[in-house]
């Protein structure tokens, strides 16, 4: 899943990576095992995404489980054509009580894509909504390039700017790969030593000692 590409980071390369907009410092992990399912694909489609889940979360050194005890699922993909069949969704207004409101800011912005988090009393991630709109773009990416995307997007809390101009995946031989340096990242965010929430960016500076640990 990872390519053969320099996976050395520095604390200022990770730091952009958790740090928001508004120059807030945010990192978190999931504090439970990921329940995924995802709904409006073909078997196909399903088991391509999630064998990706999975791999992402192997290479975390996380778990996955059969349910989640309060929720059933807890990592919950959505795929559309058209925003506004989220509302026809059975059930999903009550997860999300402010669905049409969302549905609605997602149609104005024209969005092919968008994730929703929760949160424990921890702040580490208990649940996770995806949404994705098949529009013409996302409807050329391969069921397996897009799957590896959103996987990896899921398994951190990242920055909403993250990946602005450090794709989370690489192209080699023709192949889609997890970008090395964000494999690394993900490996030390999991590690036992490090906090499943951080606000400092001092965290990046223990992210890169564990990459280098790790190596």
């Amino acid at each position: 899943m990872t390519d053969t590409l320099d996976n050395a980071v520095n604390p200022q390369d990770i730091a952009p990576f958790f740090t928001r907009k508004g120059g807030q410092y945010l990192c978190a992990r999931w504090g439970r095992p990921i329940v995924p399912v995802v709904f409006g694909v073909d078997e196909t489609t399903l088991a391509v995404f999630k064998g990706a889940i999975e791999a992402v979360v192997t290479l975390a050194g996380h778990q996955m489980a059969e349910t989640d005890p309060e929720l059933g699922a807890n990592l919950m993909v959505f795929f559309c054509q058209d925003w506004d069949e989220l509302t026809d969704v059975p059930h999903l207004e009550k997860l999300l009580p402010d669905l049409r409101d969302l549905v609605a800011r997602l149609k104005t912005a024209d969005a092919n894509q968008y994730r929703i988090f929760r949160f424990d009393e921890q702040r580490a991630i208990r649940a996770a909504f995806v949404f994705i709109r098949m529009d013409a773009h996302l409807s050329e990416i391969g069921a397996d390039t897009l799957a590896l995307s959103q996987a990896v997007q899921v398994i951190l809390l990242w920055s909403d700017q993250a990946f602005d101009t450090q794709p989370p995946l690489a192209h080699i031989n023709g192949t889609t790969v997890l970008h090395p340096q964000i494999a690394a990242i993900i490996r030390a965010a999991y590690d036992p030593v490090m906090p499943a929430v951080a606000t400092d960016e001092s965290h990046a500076m223990r992210l890169a000692a564990r990459i280098g640990a790790l190596q």
